[in-house]
């Protein structure tokens, strides 16, 4: 399945289901309506709502009961085709341009791994970066700086000159636990989504002098994520997917999972004695092809205008605009 978080316009945002044709079913209703239609519950709103919230990630702490109740709704709303109603008229089925596509998560935590492709070891090595980037770095991304597909990556002029991109798989927990190894790893693993790990490089620098980074990612909108969680059933060899970043469509990043220093069940084992919520999102890495360890970085940094394209085999892509800080906020220009 392929699962979105949507807003129709109104207060609430609904999780959904692509369908075939890139329509957007409304799990919950659809849930609702089979649990009704097919399992005659009289309480089929509240059902619903325990085994499909309308909030995906009330759905990954289901785990697989919580999933697999969404793919019933979705193959019970296909059948009954997009002219459906739910059991009180309202909508099943919308289509994608008449809804806002919201980031598909907002997890309790972000675990965010660095340096786990040897390339992007080595492109750092011959740039001359302060700091040998390794495996097993892991720090926590702020996850009020997440943005989703379309919405604007804002530059902080006043902060920073050096805006880079960072093309990422992260993947989303379906499970809680801690201390477990990496044969258990994959149950844990509910779905995979792309993210863009937004770096602003001359604070990186100055803060990699104690050792540690962290404002230099955190920033307001830095965090792009989405399009949509595409569950892990659908892609069971998450180490070979192909991975490509294009900025105003010309190829920066190019490369693949199976590069990887360490497997994605790895990562999960490895980190889980800090804990994980179900809902949880770890990212794995980027690939080399960034900016700042080019030939020529200030050509190719990030600037206000540009059309940022993130795109991983069996996702899709994930797009962001970037515009100027003073643009997002007038009031201050």
């Amino acid at each position: 399945m392929k699962l979105v978080t949507f807003n129709a316009g109104s207060r609430e945002d609904r999780i959904g289901g692509i369908a075939p044709g890139g329509l957007i079913i409304d799990l919950n209703a659809a849930y609702a309506l089979y649990l009704r239609n097919v399992q005659q519950e009289g309480a089929f709103y509240a059902l619903a709502d325990a085994r499909v919230p309308a909030d995906m990630r009330g759905l990954f702490e289901n785990g697989d009961r919580g999933l697999d109740a969404a793919r019933t709704a979705m193959e019970y709303a296909a059948r009954e085709g997009p002219a459906v109603k739910g059991p009180s008229g309202e909508a099943v089925f919308y289509q994608h341009a008449a809804v806002k596509i919201k980031a598909p998560i907002q997890p309790k935590k972000f675990f965010h791994t660095a340096g786990n492709f040897r390339e992007h070891h080595e492109e750092a090595q011959k740039s001359g970066f302060s700091h040998p980037v390794l495996p097993w770095i892991v720090f926590f991304q702020n996850l009020d700086a997440i943005i989703g597909p379309d919405d604007p990556i804002i530059y902080p002029e006043h902060l920073t000159q050096e805006l880079d991109y960072e093309l990422e798989l992260a993947l989303v927990l379906k499970k809680s636990g801690k201390h477990f190894g990496e044969s258990e790893a994959r149950d844990y693993i509910g779905g995979y989504v792309i993210f863009n790990d937004i770096t602003a490089r001359d604070i990186q620098r100055q803060e990699m002098k104690s050792g540690v980074f962290s404002f230099c990612k955190a920033i307001d909108t830095f965090c792009p994520l989405g399009p949509h969680i595409v569950t892990a059933d659908e892609i069971p060899q998450p180490n070979n997917l192909n991975m490509e970043l294009r900025v105003n469509g010309k190829q920066r990043q190019k490369s693949h999972t199976g590069k990887m220093s360490v497997t994605v069940p790895e990562i999960v084992a490895h980190y889980s004695s800090m804990g994980y919520t179900a809902g949880d999102v770890m990212s794995t890495g980027t690939v080399s092809g960034v900016a700042a360890f080019s030939e020529d970085p200030k050509s190719l940094y990030l600037k206000p205008g540009d059309i940022v394209e993130c795109e991983i085999e069996k996702i899709g892509i994930l797009r962001n605009p970037v515009i100027s800080w003073k643009q997002g906020h007038p009031d201050k220009a």
